[in-house]
C-alpha cells in the first residue's frame, strides 16, 4: 500500500493566512517572509501557470534551498492559498455603483471577473473544496452580502445568490480560459459540415444554428447576470 501523505493541520494554515503564527523572541530575524514568498509564487505563476509553482522553484527566486521555505510556509497547499491571499488584497469598493442593489452586484461579479482574467491560475487554485479562506479572499465575500443587503431578502437566500453569482464568473472564467480561436474555427468548420450532412436528425439543433444561436455575444457575463438578477428580483418581489 502506498504511503499516505500527512493530513494537513487547518488550524495552522489559518494562522499562516491570518497571521497569527508565533514568532520567534530568540535567534536572527528571517530573512524571508510568507507574504514575500507569496508575491513570488503569484509572479511565477501568472507567467507559466499554477503547475510552475513549487517550492524549490520559489527558493531559487531568493537563492535559498527549497527546505529553507518550510520555515515560512508547512507547504504548496498553505503556499497556493496565500497566493490567493496576495491577489485578492484590495478589497472591492463598490460605492461608485451607486445605492442600487443590483448595480453594486454586478460591479462585484465584473471585479471578480477581472481577476480571473488577470490570473487565470485563481481556477484550479479554488477548486470546490474546503479551503482555508484568510480575510482578504472573505473581504470579497462579505462585500458582495452587503451589496445584497438591501434586497431584504433572508440570510439563506442572500447566500444562495452570492454562490450563484460567483459560481457564474466562475464559469465564465473557465470558459475564457479554455477558448482557442483557432481550434474553435476547425471545431465549427469539421461539425458544420458533419450537420449539413445529418440536419434532419437534429432539426431543432439546425434551426437554432440557422437562426445564430451560437454567434457570439458582446458581453456573456452581463447576459448572464441580468437572466439570474431577473429571478432574483422576482424572489424579492414575491417576498413582498
Amino acid at each position: 500500500m502506498a504511503k499516505t501523505e500527512k493530513a494537513r493541520d487547518a488550524g495552522a494554515a489559518l494562522a499562516l493566512l491570518w497571521d497569527e503564527t508565533e514568532q520567534p523572541t530568540r535567534g536572527p530575524k528571517p530573512s524571508l517572509s510568507p507574504r514575500r514568498l507569496a508575491e513570488a509564487a503569484v509572479t511565477i505563476a501568472d507567467a507559466e501557470g499554477l503547475d510552475a509553482v513549487s517550492m524549490a522553484r520559489v527558493a531559487a527566486v531568493f537563492g535559498v534551498s527549497g527546505m529553507a521555505l518550510y520555515r515560512y510556509v508547512p507547504g504548496k497547499a498553505e503556499l497556493v492559498e496565500l497566493m490567493v491571499e496576495a491577489i485578492l488584497a484590495d478589497r472591492p469598493d463598490l460605492s461608485a455603483a451607486g445605492d442600487d442593489w443590483r448595480a453594486r452586484i454586478v460591479e462585484w461579479a465584473r471585479r471578480s471577473r477581472a481577476v480571473y482574467q488577470a490570473h487565470p491560475w485563481l481556477l484550479p487554485a479554488t477548486g470546490m473544496r474546503r479551503q482555508a479562506m484568510g480575510p482578504n479572499q472573505l473581504g470579497w465575500m462579505d462585500a458582495a452580502l452587503a451589496a445584497l443587503e438591501p434586497t431584504g431578502l433572508g440570510a439563506g437566500d442572500r447566500h444562495q445568490t452570492f454562490l450563484l453569482v460567483a459560481g457564474l464568473v466562475r464559469t465564465m472564467a473557465q470558459q475564457s480560459a479554455d477558448y482557442d480561436a483557432e481550434q474553435d474555427r476547425e471545431w465549427n468548420r469539421l461539425n458544420g459540415e458533419l450537420l449539413e450532412r445529418h440536419a434532419h436528425r437534429f432539426p431543432a439543433l439546425t434551426r437554432a444554428i440557422v437562426g445564430g444561436a451560437f454567434d457570439p455575444i458582446d458581453d456573456p457575463l452581463g447576459f448572464g447576470l441580468d437572466r439570474l438578477l431577473d429571478g432574483v428580483q422576482a424572489l424579492i418581489d414575491r417576498a413582498r
